[in-house]
């Protein structure tokens, strides 16, 4: 195999069980494996990448995406938020959008999104929704590293009235769904070198039975797969768990051996300990001591005006904080910055949920729930999925250190290249194979026939102008 050599002004190196800051050093990689880190290297090479001036880090873990409709939020959700479901959009607007959304608007999001997540550093993601083998497909040909889940449960929920939440059961409780997600991953891992692999997802713990996800925890332990869930993401969530269970969310499935280190959890942004949720209780406590790791996507909250309390809190505590896009924007760039400043808000402390913290979260922590030591570093033995970032661009300039400015400053523009397993697969921000305009159209379509079928899936039969008015009146000639 090709032995590749960079040499770059900045490298941010893995050495004594934490990132180091090595300065106009050296990374060799082999294949798709890294071989030397260092501050030389006198072995043969086939290749030698110049990068000076610029700065290597390690690939970016998103440990939570929905990628066939994430890209459809935009110019809907934004500034909306029902006060009778505490802000939740999940009730009203994705009942709205979900229904309205045809097969080729999902096809063109999951094309749309793999530009995306590679020209804001997404390496490795984890995908849950229904379209895995279009995920596969695509996470083949542009080369990211994907972990897909195909999600079931045993039923949804829906608001008939705008004012409760209710829910209506399959009859297989899920069943058949489950037997299918199981397939799926039989079918897709470790294909393309290893780069695909397979996880199972039960969608929303108040959409599951006890009796699905036991069965869940049983069959990814016996598979040795992760194991997501959504939990512990709204207010009308919670108290629906306390009625049916008398205890958390959390709690509830710390009770029935849901929680392990295997399990990755979407959101638990409402513990009990919370101000949202004011019920006494150590949730945050059961998520360190049972080993369980959150997915924190940030911004899908913050632009409702709702906070973790918060990142810092949980870090403290010993959870394992990863970090996820979960909407739109997919940029893992703005997840760690809206991570870090949102926290240092809600704490009213500028020294906490540092950069150093969110790069971590976005790298180590990441790699540490998929159980991955070869993932989220740059040092022997790690895969070779590496960030080249401009240090002397606009955004850039004056450079320090590297993880500030990234965190605090870069934009995508910053990236320059992404490499994974070895092979660079976006170079000046240009995937090959993949035509923004192009995308970007099939988009728009997608999105313009989703809000002219709204009408029809809404529970009060709003259009667009209703559940999601424009910013401002059209203008009249």
């Amino acid at each position: 195999m090709p032995v590749t050599m960079i040499r770059a002004s900045h490298i941010i190196a893995f050495q004594d069980g934490g990132h180091r800051h090595l300065k106009d050093g050296v990374v060799v990689y082999e294949g798709d494996t890294i071989r030397h880190v260092g501050q030389n290297y006198d072995g043969p090479v086939d290749e030698v990448i110049e990068a000076r001036n610029k700065v290597i880090t390690p690939g970016f873990i998103n440990t939570h995406a929905h990628l066939s409709e994430s890209p459809l939020d935009k110019s809907f959700v934004e500034d909306r938020g029902p006060r009778q479901f505490y802000l939740s959009g999940l009730f009203e607007f994705l009942s709205a959008r979900d229904g309205a959304i045809t097969q080729a608007a999902r096809h063109a999001s999951i094309a749309y999104s793999m530009p995306e997540l590679l020209r804001t550093g997404t390496t490795t993601i984890m995908e849950i929704g229904g379209y895995g083998d279009v995920v596969a497909e695509h996470a083949a040909r542009c080369g990211i590293r994907a972990y897909i889940g195909q999600g079931y449960r045993s039923g949804r929920w829906f608001t008939a009235n705008g004012r409760t939440v209710d829910y209506e059961w399959l009859e297989d409780d899920g069943a058949s769904a489950f037997d299918e997600a199981v397939r799926f991953i039989e079918r897709v891992d470790g294909r393309e070198n290893g780069r695909l692999k397979g996880f199972l997802t039960p969608m929303q713990v108040d959409t599951c039975s006890e009796a699905l996800l036991r069965r869940s925890a049983d069959a990814a332990r016996d598979m040795k797969v992760p194991l997501a869930l959504h939990v512990s993401q709204s207010v009308p969530e919670f108290l629906e768990m306390t009625r049916r269970n008398g205890c958390t969310p959390i709690e509830w499935l710390q009770k029935i051996d849901f929680l392990s280190e295997r399990c990755i959890l979407g959101h638990c942004i409402i513990p009990g300990e919370s101000s949202w949720a004011n019920y006494q209780a150590d949730d945050i406590g059961i998520l360190a001591d049972t080993g369980a790791n959150v997915a924190h996507a940030v911004w899908v909250f913050a632009r409702r005006g709702i906070a973790m309390e918060s990142f810092a809190r949980y870090q403290k505590r010993g959870v394992n904080m990863t970090i996820a896009t979960d909407t739109c924007p997919q940029s893992m760039i703005e997840a760690m910055r809206w991570t870090s400043v949102v926290s240092k808000i809600v704490d009213r402390q500028t020294q906490v949920a540092t950069a150093a913290d969110v790069f971590n979260a976005a790298t180590l922590n990441g790699a540490k729930a998929l159980g991955r030591d070869d993932l989220g570093r740059i040092a022997p033995g790690a895969k070779a999925d590496l960030l080249i970032w401009h240090s002397d661009s606009l955004f850039m300039t004056p450079l320090r250190d590297p993880i500030r400015n990234l965190v605090f400053s870069a934009t995508a523009e910053d990236l320059q290249t992404s490499i994974i397993d070895g092979r660079v697969v976006m170079q000046d921000g240009v995937v090959p194979g993949y035509d923004p305009v192009a995308l970007g159209r099939a988009v728009q379509e997608g999105a313009e026939a989703m809000w002219a079928g709204m009408k029809e899936r809404d529970w009060a039969g709003r259009g667009i102008e209703q559940l999601s008015p424009s910013s401002y009146p059209p203008f009249r000639g």
